[in-house]
């Protein structure tokens, strides 16, 4: 998940963030690190745009701003090959802003705006998807309204402050995994380090590990059809269980709904050729049978390693998700999950 929020960090700190992105950039709108006299959280993208960035943000630590937006030419002043220009937003975190980051930790399936006052007194304030309502941080300030179809922007108010506006997005890439195998167990140990929530599902509890991600939900259950009509519209499904009558009758409740974001079965061709004959005979849509991934991983990989064909799943998943996410920055007030 992000390191940036999630840190436990008990000492100063400056909150920089990419806010606007001329040409080609390192990194997008959005992306943030959090910076403290010996640590660094996250990442910019590296090179000597995130040296700069650490230099000034600990300038800061020892300094009075509580906030600034500095411009930095990646080619003629910084030598990378990127060759645009990036602003970036510091602030440090001080009491309004420690309030917002707070909830947004507590909001990790909700969509949020934090808004930041880059000129002037300190103010920070979390607003709902909405954008209008205030839920942490300065409940008293005097915020301008913010354009909502766009996504990390500064803007100025009435008075001419500037003020950064920044989407918080809950993660929209949800996968319900099923299998708490070998192959199950590396794709969950590589997916606790992006963006995203996982539901994994077994029978047999002692096969989870003691430590899990942030992001995971663990399901014990002798019913795991219960899983899938649970999950939210658009998850993505990956079935990989001990049993392959298990994962037939998997596969037939997740093909059974119309909004299913991406499926994969774990198997060769010849499960494929099978699977597909047993589900049409169920009366399952012959669409949605076409749109199984089976085999799954992305084809050029013939290693039968746990981690190997891990690896290779959540490349494929990314892929998935990153066009999901696409989709989901034209619309930010959407929220990714019912309350």
């Amino acid at each position: 998940m992000h390191a940036w929020l999630t840190a436990q960090v008990q000492e100063p700190a400056v909150l920089v963030t990419v806010a606007i992105v001329e040409g080609s950039g390192p990194r997008e709108p959005g992306a943030k690190m959090l910076v403290t006299a010996r640590n660094q959280y996250d990442t910019i993208g590296g090179g000597h745009l995130e040296m700069c960035a650490i230099e000034l943000a600990r300038e800061m630590l020892e300094g009075a701003a509580s906030a600034r937006l500095e411009r930095y030419a990646l080619g003629p002043t910084l030598g990378q090959c990127c060759g645009g220009v990036v602003h970036l937003a510091f602030e440090l975190v001080g009491h309004d802003l420690a309030a917002v980051l707070q909830g947004l930790r507590a909001r990790p399936r909700e969509d949020c705006w934090r808004l930041s006052a880059i000129d002037g007194p300190a103010a920070a304030l979390l607003l709902g998807a909405d954008g209008l309502r205030p839920v942490a941080g300065g409940q008293g300030a005097s915020a301008p309204a913010i354009d909502r179809e766009r996504g990390t922007h500064v803007l100025r108010d009435a008075d001419g402050r500037r003020w950064l506006a920044d989407p918080c997005l809950a993660p929209r890439a949800h996968l319900v995994l099923f299998g708490a195998g070998h192959v199950g167990a590396a794709i969950v140990r590589l997916l606790g380090e992006l963006p995203c929530t996982v539901t994994w599902v077994d029978e047999r509890e002692d096969m989870f590990p003691a430590s899990l991600p942030a992001n995971v939900t663990v399901e014990a259950t002798d019913m795991p059809e219960a899983c899938v009509s649970a999950a939210p519209a658009d998850a993505s499904y990956l079935v990989m269980t001990h049993s392959h009558a298990l994962d037939q009758r998997l596969s037939a409740a997740i093909l059974s709904r119309g909004d299913v974001g991406w499926f994969g079965l774990i198997g060769s061709h010849t499960k494929r050729v099978q699977f597909e004959r047993r589900l049409a005979a169920r009366g399952l849509p012959q669409e949605r049978i076409d749109a199984m991934a089976c085999p799954i991983g992305l084809p050029g990989i013939s290693s039968k390693l746990p981690a190997a064909i891990a690896a290779s799943v959540c490349a494929q998943l990314l892929m998935v998700w990153e066009r999901q996410q696409i989709a989901a920055l034209s619309t930010p007030a959407r929220l990714a999950f019912a309350s």
